[in-house]
């Protein structure tokens, strides 16, 4: 496996212009561009409180010991640590929300509407480290705004299931998923590759309106024809997710953290 960190690309890119950086260069979380909320409307803001720290350049995202299930009536004993970049959601009671992950699910608490930053095509790219662990899923998606329920396709830049990495290869999801939208066919893939992801690394995609291209390290790793058709938001997240017989005796490391050194959006010159 591929040893130390891949480094940082120029902030200048050929052919583009850079519409949303966040270096996390200041020691507080800026709210103009996160909500440091999962899908709150699923469960509540008091609940789904991303856990997470500044140091030294880098947002590091948290599971900690303590910490409650995000949202036990609908997703089980699952922890989470999430920003995001907008929230959509129905009045209370209703099935109309973001990211509908169980047909369950029925809003419990209202969320007033935010776009922080829900851009249509353009070119993604964050800097990351995950972590070996056979408890934690991280993850860099995008996600349809969803205020209309079609408009619900997801875009996944880079998945790492802690417990996919072995001593000399590592197993990274990435991919389309259509969730409501018909005219998107699932289209997500696990693969091997020579690489560290407990070591920083570059995820990208180019989504533009032919089709989205997939990025590891600056190499082109798949090309999709397929292209969602309205604005999407940004998701940074680590999960915790309960163990089975398998793992059951193994001891948790926390707090579990999955560490993000930029996070850079970029439109497409004319």
């Amino acid at each position: 496996m591929a040893n130390g960190d891949f480094p940082r690309n120029e902030i200048e890119k050929s052919g583009y212009t850079l519409v949303f950086q966040d270096d996390f260069e200041s020691d507080r979380l800026n709210h103009a561009k996160w909500f440091p909320y999962y899908l709150p409307q699923w469960s509540s803001r008091e609940n789904s409180k991303a856990k997470y720290r500044i140091d030294n350049s880098l947002l590091i995202l948290q599971i900690t010991e303590d910490q409650l299930p995000w949202c036990p009536e609908f997703n089980g004993g699952v922890k989470v640590s999430n920003l995001q970049t907008g929230v959509y959601a129905g009045p209370v009671g209703s099935p109309y929300g973001q990211h509908k992950f169980s047909s369950s699910c029925l809003v419990r608490e209202e969320q007033p509407v935010e776009r922080l930053f829900t851009p249509q095509y353009g070119y993604f790219e964050i800097r990351a480290k995950g972590i070996r662990s056979p408890y934690n899923v991280c993850a860099f998606w995008m996600i349809g705004f969803e205020d209309e329920p079609y408009k619900s396709a997801e875009i996944c830049p880079f998945e790492l299931k802690g417990w996919n990495v072995s001593s000399d290869t590592c197993t990274i999801g990435f991919g389309i998923h259509p969730f409501g939208d018909q005219e998107i066919h699932d289209e997500f893939f696990e693969k091997e590759f020579c690489l560290d992801p407990t070591q920083f690394h570059l995820y990208a995609v180019d989504w533009t309106e032919q089709g989205v291209d997939f990025y590891i390290d600056n190499d082109l790793i798949h090309t999709s024809r397929q292209s969602p058709r309205y604005p999407m938001q940004l998701m940074l997240n680590i999960y915790e997710i309960p163990s089975d017989d398998n793992v059951s005796s193994l001891t948790h490391i926390y707090p579990s953290e999955f560490s993000i050194d930029y996070v850079r959006c970029y439109q497409k010159n004319s």
